[in-house]
């Protein structure tokens, strides 16, 4: 188990191989319950080759000294992704907080 957010890895190995290779990292909170993303790479068994790149959101809860894995998402495509920060560019556009009105502010 992971004791600072540093230590935490999202590779992962099977019968000493690794299959899945963390390539990138954002953390997006830290403390007691952190966030971090990661942009990864799955390999494919049968062709021996490293897949497309994959993102995952995974939080953390740290519990009797170590971080433990609480929940994760798993953004399977780059159209996924373009889609999901499409849909939070408008969310959080200026028109949108303009719509909103007073007491939005940050």
């Amino acid at each position: 188990m992971a004791e600072t957010i540093e230590d935490i890895s999202y590779d992962y190995e099977e019968d000493g191989r690794l299959v899945r290779r963390e390539l990138k990292r954002e953390v997006l909170s830290k403390g007691a319950w952190s966030t971090i993303m990661f942009l990864y790479e799955e390999l494919d068994r049968k062709t021996d080759e490293w897949r497309m790149p994959k993102v995952a959101i995974v939080r953390y809860k740290k519990w009797n000294g170590a971080y433990r894995k609480q929940s994760g998402f798993n953004i399977s495509s780059e159209k996924q992704a373009r889609q999901i920060v499409a849909a939070i560019e408008n969310w959080f556009s200026e028109e949108a907080k303009a719509e909103r009105g007073a007491g939005t502010e940050e």
